[in-house]
């Protein structure tokens, strides 16, 4: 029996072309079986031209609880539900049949992982950094839809048919476009490991040049990555990104934006310790809403591949970053021994750093007067 909108009061305050539009999208959505409760909620909460797409996004196929999900992946359903709230998603009732067949694919992977002999807690921890980096991305993903896909003039139809149009076309090309992403990263790592053993090895790196590398990042990023909406976590690192743009001029060059995290480089070291000192102040002159940042700076010989570098100056500068004050720019030793203008020192005495053999004498570098 066909359902009477109007008098469900799912047509009211809308002109005439809205009205007759709003029709045939509730018309379409029930005849695919969305129950009237949900197409009525889907109008309370104005998000009713989003639901052919949340439909596309969900998948065909049968519904399964977590109780289900778990006895088919063979895990506790506790571990079920801790990596999802990892994720960053919402963990639904125990009861509630919203889990598909590729939920019972990723569980079935965890506890492959699991018989492979990893740990735990370290799965859970990928989970969580996954989780972070995912909510950017899908919100990143919607603004640039949303950008393209939106016309004056639009119904609420339009926008949800072109919507989903987009998302079964377009959904196929993410997951091998991230797997490509992922597999440079894991490249660049092993690389950056190997590297470092053939230093470590060889007291030297042929084909290396003398460098100062700079790594700043920002301060509490991790826990900010909790509270805020990915959409906002976007726009901060998207203006890192520009702020360290704006200080890297020749011959500072910016290599890369590592999540919240900055890589400059430069033959000089007076150059490359103006930008850091400039970026941490860009960051605190951006006021309350952005966080402050932090920057580690060291200097050595280090391997340039494919507009990258490698050695031991880079893992260096990343971890004097990750003891860095907030608004400091920490240096080491070498950094202050090479710098040629009066910048103002105070120690900051010798740490032992993750993945450095010997402890680091550290210096803060401020400004001359």
């Amino acid at each position: 029996m066909a359902i009477d909108f109007e008098a469900e009061g799912l047509l009211d305050g809308l002109d005439e072309r809205e009205r007759e539009a709003r029709r045939r999208l509730l018309e379409e959505l029930s005849a695919e079986g969305i129950p009237l409760e949900e197409l009525r909620r889907a109008v309370s909460e104005d998000r009713l031209a989003l639901l052919p797409v949340e439909r596309v996004l969900e998948g065909e196929g049968p519904r399964y609880n977590a109780v289900e999900v778990a006895a088919r992946a063979g895990i506790d359903v506790e571990m079920l539900e801790r990596q999802r709230r990892g994720l960053g998603l919402s963990v639904p009732d125990r009861d509630e049949r919203v889990y598909n067949d590729d939920d019972v694919e990723a569980a079935r992977r965890m506890r492959a992982f699991l018989d492979a002999g990893l740990p735990e807690e370290g799965l859970f921890e990928v989970s969580r950094v996954l989780g972070i980096g995912m909510s950017q991305i899908a919100a990143a993903t919607r603004e640039l839809l949303a950008d393209a896909l939106l016309y004056p003039g639009d119904t609420e139809r339009d926008v949800g048919l072109r919507y989903a149009e987009a998302a079964r076309s377009l959904g196929p090309t993410i997951g091998p476009l991230l797997e490509h992403v992922f597999y440079l990263h894991q490249r660049e790592q092993v690389r950056s490991e190997a590297v470092g053993q053939a230093e470590r090895a060889s007291g030297r790196l042929p084909g290396s040049a003398e460098i100062a590398v700079c790594f700043a990042d920002l301060v509490g990023f991790t826990r900010l990555g909790e509270q805020l909406p990915a959409e906002e976590l976007g726009r901060v690192t998207g203006r890192l990104s520009e702020l360290a743009g704006e200080v890297a001029g020749p011959p500072v060059r910016l290599v890369k934006l590592i999540g919240d995290a900055a890589m400059l480089v430069s033959p000089d070291t007076d150059p490359l310790l103006d930008a850091a000192l400039s970026l941490v102040d860009a960051g605190e002159d951006e006021g309350e809403e952005f966080p402050l940042l932090r920057a580690g700076v060291a200097r050595g010989r280090a391997l340039p591949r494919g507009g990258d570098w490698y050695g031991r100056p880079v893992n260096m500068a990343s971890r004097i970053t990750s003891v860095a004050y907030p608004t400091s720019v920490l240096c080491a030793a070498e950094v202050r021994d090479s710098a040629e203008r009066e910048y103002r020192w105070s120690a900051a005495g010798s740490r032992r750093l993750k993945g450095i053999r010997e402890p680091v004498r550290l210096y803060r570098a401020r400004r001359g007067e």
